[in-house]
This record gives structure tokens, C-alpha cells and sequence, in this order.
């Protein structure tokens, strides 16, 4: 099935036409489909995040498409790719991430307190977490410190004043590519928490990660091969 119509939702074994209340499709101005999906869809991947983080709210979950690649790609390589993808983000985008910067160096938000490495999650990894990982608990992360990363999913973590947030990264090969999964955590640190999500949420939803992944499947395209999204359908079969 092709997928070339903004009203489809993305589930595990086809695409069908959406429950608007459900699904919703991200901007499609430029180019690239990009897909946030129900977390009931997300939860059903075989992740490892989901025992790891079966107390804490499930925020956000994208879908999302990446065009060819060649065998043998990592969850590794959709990392590299999401970082240039948000350094390339449109004007719109640096600029609110620099107002998020400026307002949390103000308030002291992002400052360091001793007492959250022991709130870290690092504690929750079995032996076999840590004997699968590429890397050691704590690697930095841009922003964030990682949980684990597996060759195929990765978790990462950050605390700071406002939130205690995760974000977990998967990929799975596809007849045309691969398909890369996001999912944002979230685990409420004091009331303003909720406010807080709330004030930025339509920010993140309708602006920022959908400019970013557009900018990852291009930045995707230009690495690894593939055709881009704005001109070809999609075939997802499961």
C-alpha cells in the first residue's frame, strides 16, 4: 500500500485510513511525511524501554520514514543523523531552542543539582543491559547522558529542573529503507512539570520536531542514498 494522502496513521502492519482524534500527520509544506503516532502504537514495538520505564508517562511518539540506506544500518547512524538534522533546523526552530537556553539560564533550570545522579535511572539496568550496551551508563549525549545503547535502540536521560525526561530512539529495516521510532518520557519532577509540558507542547508538536525530522530524512538521504519522501509514496507492509 502507498501512503501519498495526509489523512493515514501508521500502525504495525499497514497503513489505514486515520481517526483524526487518534493520528495526526506532521506539516507536509516542503516535502517529507513525518508521522506522530498513538503511543498505544509505540508501546507495541519489543523495546526494552518499556519494562525500563513502565512508570513514567509516555509524551510523545513519532514514526519515521527513512528512504533506502543500504543493509547493516544502526541506530547509531539515525543518531549522527538526527543531530545534524536539528543543527540544520530552520531560523524558526534555533530560535526557539535559544529562547528555551537563555530562559532556563535565567532561572538556573538546566543548573546542576548533586542530588539527581542518584534519581537516575542508570540503577534500573540488569547485567545483560549493560553487557548488550556499545556504550557505558552516563556517555554523554548531547543535552542528555545514555541509559544504553543497543544496535538497534537507545535510550537517553535528563534531569534538570523542569523535567525528568527520557528519549528513546529505534530502528527497524523496511522493504524500501528503514523506519525510525522517537518516543519522549517524561516523569514529573513538582507541579510546574505539567504546566510547564503544556506551554511547550504545541511548540514541539507543530514547529520543532516536525522541522527537525524533515531536515533528518534529508540529511539521510544526502548520507546513506534513498529517495526523498516528497517524491515517492511511501510502501509500509508490515
Amino acid at each position: 500500500m502507498r501512503c501519498q494522502r495526509p489523512d493515514v496513521e501508521f500502525s504495525e502492519l499497514t497503513i489505514v485510513r486515520a481517526r483524526p482524534e487518534r493520528y495526526t500527520l506532521g506539516p507536509q509544506k516542503g516535502g517529507a511525511m513525518t508521522m506522530r503516532i498513538d503511543p498505544g502504537e509505540f508501546r507495541a514495538r519489543p523495546l526494552r524501554v518499556h519494562a525500563l520505564l513502565h512508570d513514567v508517562p509516555l509524551e510523545d511518539a513519532w514514526a519515521i520514514p527513512l528512504s533506502g540506506g543500504g543493509a547493516g544500518r544502526t541506530i547509531q547512524d539515525v543518531r549522527a543523523v538526527m543531530v545534524a538534522g536539528r543543527e540544520a533546523s530552520p531560523t524558526v526552530v534555533q530560535a526557539l531552542l535559544r529562547l528555551r537556553r537563555r530562559i532556563g539560564a535565567l532561572f538556573g533550570w538546566d543548573r546542576q543539582r548533586p542530588g539527581w545522579n542518584a534519581e537516575s535511572y542508570a540503577d534500573r539496568l540488569s547485567p545483560a543491559d549493560r553487557a548488550r550496551s556499545l556504550v557505558a551508563p552516563g556517555t554523554p549525549d548531547g543535552n542528555f547522558r545514555l541509559l544504553y545503547r543497543f544496535e538497534d535502540e537507545q535510550l537517553s536521560e535528563l534531569r534538570n529542573a523542569t523535567v525528568h525526561a527520557f528519549v528513546s530512539l529505534s530502528l527497524r529495516p523496511t522493504p524500501g529503507g528503514y523506519l525510525a521510532f522517537a518516543g519522549v518520557f517524561v516523569k514529573p519532577v513538582h507541579r510546574f512539570t505539567r504546566l510547564y509540558m503544556g506551554a511547550i507542547a504545541p511548540f514541539r508538536r507543530l514547529v520543532v520536531y516536525p522541522a527537525v525530522i524533515r531536515k533528518v530524512q534529508s540529511v539521510w538521504v544526502q548520507r546513506y542514498g534513498g529517495s526523498s519522501m516528497s517524491r515517492v509514496g511511501w510502501h509500509w507492509s508490515g
